[in-house]
């Protein structure tokens, strides 16, 4: 099953509060509710095992059953609105597209 890896920081001067806010009201239950979707949960990074601070804020990991239909999925008005409000919050986010091995 194909897995889009997120990687990101908000962008200065966004408020944490209101991001997790937005993520736990909108972002989770849309997406959670796409048909090609599996599974998608987004994580707040405490730092590296290290104890270095993390390179990033927050981590989102999306199962997807199937990559045709998660295009067909995105390319709806309410996903594109979804996407637009991320992208207020999110500097330069990074999708990592991965498989099991």
């Amino acid at each position: 099953m194909p897995t889009l890896i997120v990687l990101f920081n908000l962008k200065p001067g966004a408020s944490v509060e209101q991001y997790e806010a937005w993520a736990k009201s909108t972002d989770l239950p849309i997406v959670r509710g796409l048909p090609s979707i599996a599974s998608f949960d987004v994580f707040r990074a405490q730092g590296l095992l290290s104890g270095a601070p993390s390179p990033y804020a927050y981590v989102e990991v999306i199962e997807v059953r199937d990559m045709d239909r998660f295009r067909q999925d995105v390319a709806v008005e309410t996903m594109r609105q979804v996407a637009a409000q991320f992208r207020e919050f999110a500097d330069s986010p990074q999708f990592i597209l991965t498989e099991r091995i």
